[in-house]
């Protein structure tokens, strides 16, 4: 067809179906309100229904699957647009997220440098995916900016060749799930090598999430019956003595230690640095792999990689999530050389490369160089502040767990965090709950960078309210 054609073959509207230009214009009127009015101006009205905003019969849900609500009749409230860290619903209430869009909006919605830099990629000819054997600029540019900023010095090429550096890069894969698979090919691979004939072991830790690939679930306790010649021993977090058991235990078959510094799928228990510096000494000894899983933290701190605060050097990083700001999926895993033994087509995703996603990846890299102090600042504050709250309830709270800007809250009674839950849903803040596991009481929240003292303010004392009326 023409480019020169004056009529678009597709437009959004039409798209969405009959109900699609009134979707669209509530849509565009979403996005008018969020843009014309400050933060202050936004935090004010939180929890409201916005009448600048035009009620519309949205879409439902009906051909979901029922874990995704697929089931429920009532009228459809999803996300409508957002802008930093707000969002308005379809039902046109808005939300301050409080968990950076699934944990992967690192710089919140539509961030203005994020996107006019998308703008200006596709306007100079950057596509949005190509194939892995013609990388584009950008896609090559990444893997030498990770390679530099989680080695902490530049430039690259000097790092080519040092058999301790994290020194080499798979950028063709989409999510951390493909992410966290190729780091365990990696192990394996290795194992085959340094143990021929032995059954590999894989250690992990207790409540880890490493994605959804089969084998990452068996780390955590799923699929057991499906499973022969490999064995996955979980221990505890900062459980030196278990670590150390583990390791002896099963002497000469360690192929990998997979590690997260923050368990968020465990109510963001943090790491201790003993016990990962013990990790790499065992992981040394036992010629394993040390996999740091920072598919939840990098990105989210100012070193970019929270490994790098442990005084440690993993033999692979996982990264994901944060990495585009939730533009397009795109994964990473960092690795020493030595240990490179995939084929070219071992671990791949088919729009892994993603030379547009790229761009994105580059972007959050430069701002949260560029914002490295007021990063730190803003999460020692909001830790600050969280501890405040704990001080002040301690009937109620256990105590803050998570580190940084990465935090839950975390209850004596399940039910209490489930009602603390539903008192924060209800008054428009965006937070998640720890409570389907046995022990689990935890609030998690994980602000996006796009967050200041003052939105970490207003979380903080609505949380001191909420408790208050409880």
């Amino acid at each position: 067809m023409s480019e020169a054609s004056s009529k678009p073959a597709v437009t959004l509207s039409a798209l969405l179906g009959p109900r699609g230009a009134a979707i669209t214009k509530a849509m565009q009127a979403a996005r008018e309100f969020l843009g014309g009015h400050g933060t202050a101006e936004l935090l004010g009205r939180v929890g409201q229904t916005i009448a600048e905003v035009p009620g519309v019969e949205h879409l439902d849900k009906r051909f979901f699957q029922a874990s995704y609500r697929g089931d429920v009749a009532a009228p459809p409230d999803d996300l409508l647009t957002g802008k930093g860290v707000f969002y308005l619903t379809e039902q046109r209430k808005l939300f301050l997220d409080c968990t950076a869009g699934h944990y992967q909006v690192t710089w919140g919605y539509d961030h203005p440098e994020l996107t006019a830099l998308v703008r200006e990629a596709m306007g100079s000819g950057v596509v949005w995916d190509d194939h892995s054997n013609i990388p584009g600029a950008t896609v090559k540019r990444l893997a030498e900016r990770l390679v530099e900023v989680a080695n902490g010095r530049a430039p690259a090429a000097d790092l080519r060749e040092d058999p301790n550096a994290l020194n080499t890069v798979l950028l063709g894969i989409c999510t951390g799930s493909v992410g966290a698979s190729s780091a365990l090919k990696l192990a394996l691979k290795h194992h085959e090598v340094v143990r021929p004939g032995a059954t590999p072991v894989l250690v992990a830790l207790a409540g880890n999430y490493h994605g959804t690939d089969f084998l990452a679930q068996r780390m955590r306790g799923m699929w057991a019956g499906y499973f022969g010649g490999i064995e996955c021993v979980e221990v505890e977090p900062n459980d030196l003595r278990g670590l150390c058991q583990a390791f002896a235990a099963h002497r000469g078959r360690v192929a990998a230690m997979f590690a997260e510094p923050i368990l968020m799928n465990r109510e963001a228990i943090v790491l201790d640095a003993e016990y990962l510096r013990e990790a790499r000494r065992l992981c040394d000894a036992a010629d394993a792999l040390l996999v740091i899983d920072e598919i939840q933290t990098g990105f989210w701190c100012p070193e970019v990689f929270m490994f790098r605060q442990y005084g440690i050097v993993p033999d692979v990083v996982v990264v994901g999530k944060g990495m585009t700001s939730g533009l397009h999926p795109l994964s990473a895993i960092l690795y020493r050389r030595r240990y490179d033994r995939l084929a070219q087509y071992d671990a791949i995703s088919t729009n892994g490369n993603a030379p547009l996603a790229a761009v994105a990846g580059l972007g959050c890299l430069g701002l949260v160089e560029a914002h490295r102090e007021p990063i730190g600042a803003l999460a020692q504050h909001y830790v600050d502040r969280l501890h405040e709250l704990a001080a002040a309830a301690p009937d109620r709270l256990v105590g803050i767990r998570g580190k940084g800007l990465l935090a839950g809250v975390k209850f004596h009674r399940v039910a209490d965090a489930l009602e603390f839950h539903r008192r924060a849903i209800e008054r428009g803040l965006w937070v998640r709950v720890h409570a389907y596991h046995e022990g689990h009481s935890t609030i998690l929240t994980k602000l996006a960078l796009a967050a200041d003292r003052q939105v970490a303010d207003f979380v903080v004392e609505t949380f001191h309210e909420i408790l208050k009326e409880m």
